[in-house]
């Protein structure tokens, strides 16, 4: 303060002689209160504002801005050693505007700004604590298992899920919702629409698929229902075919549906009042087996339809587009990402000298781009929107998981482990979730092409999913209508089930164990391969 006071001293005009006492040293003329009190508020305020004006650069001192702009091409190591160099350097080093570009850089708190946190060197740390220990608990197989039940008579016909909530649908024709993310793992009931006095039994679910604002279901006599995940359990829109739905596909992030009944595609979208419409319908020459929308389309929706050997792309403005059509090659697989779409095939007839491949064809040039895998079974499934850039997985019924990088054409992971062929596949940069017909559920480490563990259910998996800190795996069974000796009673086996895996590190291991297992110590330690079982002993 005496340097402050000392520095307005002498400093005001020579029309200024009006004083004011001030609890400090002596008095100010009114002038000089104003600049101390301006200047004390700046103080307070901004306690921690970085004074440097110049950064001593070797020979040369530099701007404080400038010697920002240089720092900010070093990486997390390179501004760690600089903060040893000299104090000058070290605060530099530990501006929040570098930690924070680093942050975003990685991945972590994208929707945050740089005034959310204090430090963004800590909480960069926590961050990529926080992923290291998901890994090993991935790895380890730590973290608590939970089914998503439902009662009893009752079959379980598809699941699809979306961030964390999943959709089910059941024989009885009800379609339920579990959200993952909350503790209670709530499971409403979406209402269907009424049917007419005298219908009988409801129909079965065919098909379910969920986005983050869309539910869908489709019925076997044809209806689809929609629902709004924000407006209710009510359904917002019902059409109805007159044929058996053979696939149903929905936009992953937009209000879009498709639907295949017989030789037609249908797809319907809502317009810019809320009103749902049909904006495209098309006639196909044989029967639809695989169904997707392209994501991330402006405009009109364009799907990609697979019906036996011919590959379609279906748009608005091209109705008939044929992208791959060859005879005697049927079509065993299908996914599309933004600008790609993958499918395998599968050669027999005269064609018994080539192998089974996945192709890939670039949707804005209806080209195909590489050719992928040398097969003697016929590949099951394939995953290209979820996978790394330049990464596609698919599963074969040879029993193999492949992963395959698309710049070199050929594949740089494959894993044997199903005792059957695969049906279900997902990967991302280090791991690879897959699941087969067998009722296996297998979690890999792709570099180092081994096993980590594995779950086993009665029916075959038809649907997987995961993210950073969680995995949701669907056992459905095929017999939709499983004879019953007792009628009285529903076997636990014919229903299928829904299992819920948490490896987020705020959960405990213990909870997931059974009691019967659970030890009355308070230190609960296990070994690092089983989490079902929690005894004094495994620490030996």
């Amino acid at each position: 303060w005496t340097r402050v006071k000392s520095s307005l001293e002498g400093a005001h005009p020579w029309w200024c002689r009006h004083t004011v006492p001030s609890p400090y040293h002596g008095s100010f003329s009114c002038c000089q209160t104003v600049c101390y009190t301006s200047l004390t508020n700046d103080l307070l305020l901004f306690p921690f504002q970085n004074e440097i004006n110049e950064v001593p650069f070797f020979d040369v001192q530099l701007p404080y801005e400038l010697a920002l702009k240089i720092f900010r091409y070093l990486g997390k190591a390179e501004l760690g050693r600089c903060a040893q160099v000299s104090r000058t350097w070290k605060i530099l080093a530990e501006d929040e505007v570098l930690w924070y570009r680093l942050c975003q850089e990685e991945g972590y708190l994208l929707d945050m700004s740089i005034s959310d946190h204090s430090c963004w060197k800590l909480a960069l740390k926590n961050c990529r604590a926080r992923e290291h220990m998901l890994k090993t608990n991935w790895k380890n197989r730590v973290g608590a298992v939970s089914q998503l039940r439902y009662e009893p008579g009752r079959v379980l016909c598809d699941v699809h899920c979306c961030d964390g909530v999943v959709m089910a649908g059941y024989s009885s024709g009800e379609v339920r919702l579990w959200d993952t993310r909350t503790w209670d793992y709530t499971a409403p009931v979406l209402a269907a629409v009424a049917a007419p006095a005298g219908a009988g039994a409801p129909p079965h679910v065919s098909f379910v698929r969920i986005n983050n604002s869309l539910a869908v279901a489709a019925y076997e006599d044809g209806s689809v229902s929609v629902w709004s995940l924000l407006l209710g359990q009510e359904p917002i829109h019902h059409f109805q075919h007159n044929q058996r739905i053979q696939a149903l596909a929905l936009a992953p992030a937009g209000p879009a549906l498709a639907t295949a009944s017989g030789f037609q595609v249908r797809v319907e979208s809502p317009d810019d009042k809320g009103f749902w419409q049909t904006p495209a319908t098309f006639e196909i020459q044989k029967l639809v087996n695989f169904l997707n929308l392209v994501p991330d389309v402006t405009g009109s929706p364009v799907a990609v339809a697979a019906a036996e050997d011919i590959v379609y792309l279906l748009k608005a403005e091209d109705p008939g587009k044929i992208l791959h059509s060859v005879y005697g090659q049927p079509v065993t697989c299908l996914d599309v990402a933004a600008h790609e779409a993958a499918f395998g095939i599968k050669s027999f007839g005269w064609l018994l000298n080539e192998p089974n491949q996945i192709l890939i064809y670039n949707l804005e040039t209806n080209q195909c781009v590489t050719k992928v895998g040398n097969s003697i079974g016929d590949f099951s499934c394939v995953n290209l929107h979820s996978s790394p850039p330049s990464m596609l997985v698919a599963g074969n019924r040879d029993r193999r998981v492949r992963v395959f990088d698309l710049r070199r054409s050929e594949a740089v992971c494959s894993v044997y482990g199903h005792q059957l062929g695969v049906s279900a596949v997902q990967m991302d940069e280090w791991k690879v979730v897959s699941g087969g017909e067998e009722g296996l559920v297998c979690v890999w480490d792709q570099r180092m092409a081994t096993k980590l563990w594995e779950m086993h259910a009665r029916h075959p998996v038809r649907h997987v999913w995961f993210n950073s800190h969680s995995l949701i795996t669907a056992n459905i069974p095929e017999e939709k209508n499983p004879r019953v000796v007792c009628p009285g009673c529903f076997a636990h086996r014919y229903r299928g089930v829904i299992y819920s895996y948490e490896f987020s590190v705020d959960q405990l291991a213990v909870d997931s164990v059974l009691p019967i297992c659970r030890s009355s110590y308070d230190e609960v330690t296990g070994y690092n391969y089983n989490i079902g079982l929690a005894v004094p002993y495994d620490s030996i």
